[in-house]
């Protein structure tokens, strides 16, 4: 079998989906992280494209090894390893169909009781005043999920004083009770100072995670924060490769690890990762903010292993591509806070191709 294509579309303006086409009529579909897609996009047809066409899709780790060293003198490891994520995804959603498995079984394995995967509530607005985001919080607890996200603070400034943290958690934690996980993403906005303020008093509502409190950069700083609370410290998401991850665990001392399959190349790369993170004795969980091919890849690693132990993030804002006209033909629900692995060959998804090219057509940007 060899590759004859690689397509990357980018969906209603802001999804970069990658469509791989072999000569045996079998075709895998992969997924860029959002932010950027002209970027990744452009990544995929003038770097990995030709890498990849002729090539045998079974030889995942070869093909990979080829695109970290394109990508390595070509630009910045996030903007590029970010391209190469949905052409890797989309190679391991080729093997499985070729072989009539669900990509889990190519990776060891689905663990007893891993048939569904716990999620929490991701909220991705910034602008809900305390008493609207415990209400929010309070209602999907209604529908069955046991945790919810709130991003936090004031996003490109540090220690803002209009942030309202504290007094969303608070009102979040009276409105659902002490056996609801409730977890704050700051998305870096404090000082090493401020960060350890805000921290010891979310302690006092008992937060499940406290995410990314200071500058990604600041990895002193992280440790410092890490070792002066007893919340678990959460981060991961803008680290790119296995080496970044090494370097966060031993100089950052986060207590739980988050990749992003669609942010660090791949299955190919997810799985290096999680064995670095394994070695170090650090526990997963992953970044996943787009709700179909990323949620899918995370579903069947997640299935392999017992060291992703904690429900999984999933975005609950609308998505038009799975909300408005779905690109596929079988959803993956949400029911009582869990999603099922799905079982059929490689990701196990069926998608509707005309929803698919419709959403690319009116983007107005895959004739560029």
């Amino acid at each position: 079998m060899k590759v004859t294509d690689v397509e990357c579309l980018v969906l209603d303006g802001d999804y970069p989906f990658v469509i791989v086409t072999t000569d045996e009529g079998i075709t895998g579909y992969g997924e860029c992280f959002r932010r950027s897609p002209e970027v990744s996009r452009a990544a995929i047809d003038a770097v990995f494209r030709p890498l990849v066409i002729g090539k045998d899709p079974f030889q995942t780790e070869a093909i990979f090894d080829l695109m970290l060293k394109a990508g390595s003198v070509s630009g910045p490891p996030g903007a590029l390893l970010t391209a190469a994520s949905g052409i890797d995804i989309a190679l391991w959603d080729i093997k499985g169909k070729a072989l009539g498995v669900p990509i889990y079984e190519l990776l060891g394995g689905m663990r007893p009781g891993r048939e569904k995967i716990r999620v929490y509530a991701s909220s991705l607005l910034r602008d809900l005043s305390p008493v609207d985001e415990a209400k929010r919080a309070a209602g999907f607890q209604e529908r069955g999920f046991t945790g919810y996200k709130m991003h936090s603070a004031v996003p490109g400034a540090i220690d803002h004083p209009a942030d309202q943290t504290v007094k969303s958690v608070q009102e979040m934690r009276a409105a659902t009770g002490e056996q609801f996980d409730i977890l704050v993403d700051v998305n870096s906005a404090y000082s090493v100072h401020h960060a350890i303020e805000i921290g010891k008093q979310l302690e006092d509502y008992g937060v499940f995670h406290f995410e990314e409190p200071v500058a990604l950069h600041d990895l002193a700083g992280m440790a410092r924060v890490a070792d002066a609370l007893t919340i678990p410290i959460a981060s991961g998401e803008n680290a790119y490769n296995r080496w970044m991850i090494r370097d966060l665990i031993m100089n950052g001392k986060p207590d739980i690890v988050q990749p992003d399959v669609v942010k660090i190349g791949g299955i190919s790369e997810l799985i290096k990762v999680g064995n670095v993170a394994n070695a170090f004795g650090v526990p997963m969980t992953v970044h996943n903010t787009q709700p179909i091919i990323s949620t899918a890849a995370h579903l069947h690693w997640i299935a392999t292993r017992n060291d992703v132990p904690y429900a999984q993030e999933y975005n609950i804002e609308p998505v038009s591509i799975r909300d408005d006209r779905p690109i596929l033909k079988t959803p993956l629900d949400v029911v009582d806070g869990h999603i099922t692995v799905p079982t059929g060959p490689g990701l196990g998804l069926e998608f509707d191709e005309a929803e698919i090219r419709r959403w690319a057509d009116k983007s107005g940007r895959n004739s560029l």
